[in-house]
């Protein structure tokens, strides 16, 4: 497949940049920059040496033998939650942090729904010697407070916000706030591929590194491609992450939305699923998908997964969807956390309840597979942050 991205960051209809005059400047700035930077060997070098020496990368492609023996075909799982910091997040954490750095920039800014993508950007301040400081719904904050101590351990100023849902889309208004006023000495790590350009192609060029190992690991273990590649979509970085490298192959692409309580019920987070809620719209500088009222006013969204519990859609995603190359589909609350038990008790690895979403539907597609079909699912993070969550919803209600 050729590229399908233009100089404006347009994916055939969506994307562009849509943000006050006031940041122009720096996101003209921040594109020229990476451009410079992706095609700099030095800047290559240190970043892959990071990824390798302090990351952890390659990260491991587990067969699920106990999985694939109950339900059928052959599922593999990509293991971004052996990352270090438990998610794929610091793939793109690390690179933008160490082009910040290479710009002059002092501070950091991040926002965080789960908060993986804040305790990476913490990580990544910490690292190379950065002032962090991240915004944080108070509501994420009180369901991953394990995150919100660990991000202040490592250095970094947790800002909770009150507005709103008090979930991820009022951190990034946040976020975006304080960078209109502070662009000269920091960097927004935007944790997904969302908002103004460069922000969707610098994130899946450093995500891109999951699906490159993914092939070559998947061609090694078996001498052949899988049928299918699933992974949960929220903003949706991982399942870009994993995707690019696949999209010119006869590979079956899934990406997974949080269905919350059911389409019906409309607390949910489907952008695709809901066709009277998800149109296009624009939200945080960019034009894709967004549930929005009659109106246009952008609605509440509701997932048991705190990262999955967005309003819109990466732009790249809109366009892989309109041109029928990545299929997206929901799972709900109810069945994500079936999901979460079972790999739990079957295969001894407790997923991030986000994570647990694309191994539900991989469960299900499992169960019409023949035995030798490969189902690769993108683990994009561990569960230990969302334990508590689980807990109280397993004793409780959902």
């Amino acid at each position: 497949m050729k590229p399908y991205s233009d100089p404006r960051g347009r994916y055939g209809n969506y994307g562009g940049t849509f943000v006050p005059e006031t940041l122009m400047f720096a996101l003209e700035e921040l594109a020229r920059k990476f451009h410079r930077a992706k095609s700099d060997k030095s800047f290559k070098e240190e970043f892959e040496g990071l990824l390798r020496r302090y990351a952890g990368r390659p990260t491991p492609l587990t067969f699920a033998q106990n999985l694939s023996r109950r339900y059928g075909g052959k599922i593999y799982l990509k293991r971004e939650d052996l990352a270090h910091t438990g998610a794929h997040k610091i793939n793109n954490a690390l690179g933008q942090a160490l082009l910040a750095k290479r710009m002059g920039k002092r501070r950091l800014i991040a926002e965080t729904g789960a908060g993986q993508h804040g305790v990476a950007t913490a990580t990544a301040g910490a690292k190379l010697g950065l002032k962090t400081e991240i915004y944080m719904g108070r509501r994420d904050m009180e369901r991953q407070r394990i995150n919100v101590f660990r991000m202040r351990l490592l250095g970094a100023e947790v800002i909770p916000v009150d507005g709103g849902s008090q979930t991820l889309k009022d951190a990034i208004n946040e976020a975006l706030r304080d960078w209109t006023k502070s662009v000269e000495h920091t960097h927004y790590l935007l944790g997904s591929v969302l908002g103004p350009h460069p922000y969707p192609e610098m994130v899946a060029f450093f995500q891109s590194i999951i699906g490159r190992e993914t092939k070559e690991q998947i061609l090694e273990e078996e001498g052949k491609l899988p049928q299918a590649i699933i992974a949960c979509v929220g903003g949706g970085s991982n399942a870009i992450g994993i995707f690019k490298e696949f999209l010119a192959e006869r590979v079956e692409l899934i990406g997974v939305e949080a269905g919350g309580l059911g389409l019906k019920t409309g607390r949910h987070a489907s952008r695709f699923g809901d066709p009277k809620r998800g149109r296009p719209g624009v939200l945080h500088g960019t034009l894709t998908y967004v549930l929005q009222d009659e109106h246009g006013q952008i609605l509440n969204t509701h997932s048991i997964a705190a990262g999955l519990d967005y309003p819109a859609v990466g732009p790249e995603h809109a366009f892989l969807r309109e041109i029928g190359r990545v299929q997206y589909v929901s799972v709900t609350d109810e069945e994500a956390l079936e999901a979460f038990q079972i790999l739990s008790k079957v295969e001894g690895i407790i997923p991030a309840l986000e994570s647990a979403h694309a191994l539900a539907y991989a469960l299900k597609l499992a169960g019409s597979a023949r035995r030798d079909e490969i189902i690769i699912v993108n683990l994009s993070g561990r569960g230990d942050k969302d334990l508590f969550e689980v807990e109280r919803v397993l004793h409780g209600a959902l």
